[in-house]
């Protein structure tokens, strides 16, 4: 699969974005990608979900009053942190990868690389080690000294919206309608929770009955029972990132409420059929839109700080 490299979208007006630069840490940590690269290959290889997870992460922080960390961070007496926000509980995960990448980078260049950024490059490797797009990552983030389990709970769209909530969510974010659907394509790996997807295999009506059933099989009725059993997103090529996820909601096999809507008579449903035919240019746009998630409300300057611990304020 050819890696495609990405350069549009690397200057967008806002005066905090326009501090991230793809050259940030070239003098001060010229290890960096090299390192965060050797951890998110041996985690992968150990569990090809992780890179999911490490994407989810991503997504996860940025949506949550900017890309800057705050989903890392452990409760503490002052604050209570979103790992344990409804969007993340029991299924946020992949910090112990990010405290290793941590940990390695600090032994290369101690007190130099954010956590913020950290999630924003291992996000990048993990999608090209899956055999998805590469792209120049823009860095310069500060982590934050807090964090909000209030916000995580109301920014980040659950599985049960629908396309309108969707479009709203991500526009809030300076997301567009397209942003929205080739994101969603992240869904082209990783896997869900039976809790995730329990309502739409047993009552919607916009879903394959056999792949209905194929689900069923694995998530029990009852809501209690087999809530933490998974099934990937994709019911194609689960470990290997590319545009089967379209052809998916085509079929009416898309494993969330939330993926379905993208191709239900709506607005989406030409841009799902762009991309469906079109793995190129899926792999671009996606690309160029985890850029510019990337630049949603990043600290920079003197704001925040440089965790030592991703888990713990300084």
């Amino acid at each position: 699969v050819a890696a495609v490299v990405v350069f549009a979208l690397l200057y967008l007006s806002g005066s905090s974005s326009a501090q991230l630069s793809v050259d940030y840490y070239c003098d001060s940590c010229p290890d960096l990608f090299a390192t965060v690269r050797s951890v998110v290959e041996s985690a992968v290889q150990a569990e090809a979900r992780i890179g999911a997870s490490l994407l989810r992460l991503f997504f996860h922080d940025c949506f949550v009053n900017g890309c800057d960390g705050s989903v890392l961070l452990d409760d503490t007496p002052s604050f209570r942190g979103e790992k344990g926000a409804l969007p993340n509980l029991n299924s946020a995960r992949g910090f112990d990868v990010v405290d290793r990448i941590k940990s390695a980078v600090e032994n290369v260049c101690p007190g130099v690389v954010s956590c913020a950024d950290i999630l924003a490059v291992a996000s990048r490797d993990s999608v090209g080690i899956l055999g998805g797009p590469s792209w120049d990552v823009k860095l310069g983030r500060r982590d934050a000294r807090t964090a909000s389990i209030t916000a995580a709970n109301t920014s980040i769209p659950p599985p049960t919206s629908n396309l309108n909530a969707l479009i709203s969510s991500f526009s809030s974010k300076g997301l567009s309608l397209n942003d929205l659907v080739v994101l969603s394509g992240s869904h082209t790996i990783g896997q869900a929770r039976c809790t995730s997807f329990r309502t739409r295999i047993y009552n919607e009506t916009n879903i394959a009955q056999d792949f209905a059933q194929l689900r069923r099989n694995g998530c029990p009725r009852p809501a209690g029972v087999g809530d933490g059993n998974l099934a990937p997103l994709d019911l194609q090529t689960p470990t290997r990132f590319d545009n089967n996820y379209y052809k998916n909601l085509l079929s009416k096999k898309g494993l969330l409420h939330s993926d379905q809507e993208l191709f239900n008579g709506g607005a989406a449903d030409w841009i799902v059929k762009k991309y469906l035919d079109d793995k190129d240019g899926f792999f671009r746009d996606f690309a160029a839109a985890l850029i510019k998630m990337g630049d949603i409300s990043p600290l920079t300057g003197s704001a925040g700080e440089i965790r030592t611990n991703c888990r713990l304020v300084n």
